[in-house]
């Protein structure tokens, strides 16, 4: 959701305030799982945090050569006490900066690249294609922007009582809400149209309730 989160709340936090949590990164790793056929992949996660979606994946996918980028240390000696079992690779830096060097056959990422402009992002795909083998897939669970004012105005209501719904209380939801004033979302559609010019292939929403989204973009096997 944002980039300024306490590191040892953060996973009981996430999953108060994201109404469709289950579903949100249970798309994701399925997408991963589908994707995915070789027995060690080499998969990179982006703005990785305490490694969340990363230890859902190896639930399901296992033998993977894995590699956390976040520029929290904090959150990333989460991760490393998380997947210590795995050995993942730790890179402390900005998405905005070269991505480790190799080439990866998934590069998956949740609720992070929304903190950067839209030039940003569509540099990072660019980089991201780059560095997928061919039949590689971008896997991104993201928060995103409405279409105009009234719909985000939707999302922004149907977030908020979800997440009351689910027990968070004033405090926390008065922290969310300004955390997300940092967030620079895209739409959706401007998301996938970049991908699709980026050259990515089948690139498309795959989940999507409100603010929240799973979309994915493959690179040619060819």
């Amino acid at each position: 959701m944002s980039k300024i989160w306490n590191a040892a709340e953060y996973d009981i936090s996430r999953r108060r305030l994201i109404p469709c949590y289950d579903l949100l990164y249970s798309t994701a790793v399925e997408l991963a799982a589908r994707s995915i056929k070789v027995s060690s992949p080499a998969i990179l996660d982006l703005g990785a945090g305490t490694g969340l979606l990363s230890e859902l994946v190896l639930q399901k996918i296992g033998g993977i050569s894995l590699h956390l980028l976040d520029e929290s240390p904090e959150m990333l000696a989460k991760a490393q006490q998380r997947l210590a079992q795995y050995s993942p690779k730790m890179h402390i830096q900005q998405m905005t900066d070269s991505l480790p060097s190799g080439k990866f056959h998934a590069v998956i990422s949740s609720l992070a690249v929304h903190h950067l402009t839209n030039e940003d992002k569509r540099n990072l795909f660019k980089r991201i294609h780059q560095s997928l083998l061919p039949g590689g897939v971008f896997i991104n669970a993201e928060q995103i922007l409405g279409e105009n004012e009234w719909q985000q105005q939707l999302y922004e209501d149907m977030h908020m009582n979800g997440a009351r719904a689910l027990g968070s209380d004033e405090d926390e939801i008065r922290a969310a809400q300004e955390r997300m004033q940092h967030d620079k979302c895209a739409t959706l559609s401007d998301q996938i149209t970049w991908l699709k010019e980026i050259g990515f292939e089948n690139a498309g929403s795959f989940f999507h309730s409100f603010r929240f989204a799973v979309y994915a973009g493959w690179k040619s096997a060819g």
